[in-house]
């Protein structure tokens, strides 16, 4: 795969997400998802809404679906960490989430409080019964995305792709 095929995946992603029939966009800003955000915000067909914390974003997919719509929830994975009750609330009312979660607290880390919580997201989020998923390269991206979001909007069913620290990049600290 070429360096520019590696840095567009982004760009893929949201293709995949057009592709799903996706119309709305949930996020705390974070540098992993910033391409992914922009194209959503550039698109009048996608309604892209900030929030204050990632729990939020549940919320958000309960109302979307409730109204006929489709939701991402896109968050980093201390977020994770913030939507353990809410969570609840997808098995209880069973609507579907779709979730991609940039991963910290793996490969090139450079703040430990990350390191925690990066080191057990994907348990936490299958014992709240949560499927996950995993892309560990650019070429991966967008078909794990697109096969979670068939289980997610076909089955009604919660489920979480996990974009590698590797794959979203070292983040530098700068004093």
């Amino acid at each position: 795969m070429s360096e520019a095929q590696q840095a567009d995946w982004p760009d893929r992603l949201f293709d995949v997400l057009k592709q799903a029939v996706v119309r709305q966009v949930g996020y705390v800003p974070d540098a992993g998802h910033a391409r992914l955000i922009e194209r959503c915000q550039a698109d009048p067909a996608i309604r892209d809404v900030v929030l204050t914390t990632e729990e939020e974003g549940i919320a958000l997919a309960a109302g979307a679906w409730l109204g006929g719509q489709r939701s991402v929830l896109l968050m980093q994975s201390s977020g994770v960490g913030n939507c353990i009750n809410m969570l609840s609330l997808i098995k209880t009312c069973r609507f579907p989430l779709l979730t991609l979660v940039t991963m910290r607290g793996e490969w090139a880390e450079f703040n430990p409080w990350q390191v925690p919580m990066g080191s057990i997201v994907e348990p936490v989020l299958r014992l709240c019964d949560v499927h996950v998923y995993r892309a560990e390269a650019a070429d991966e991206v967008a078909d794990t995305v697109a096969a979670a979001a068939d289980l997610a909007f076909s089955g009604e069913l919660a489920v979480a792709v996990l974009l590698s620290q590797r794959l979203i990049g070292r983040k530098v600290w700068v004093r």
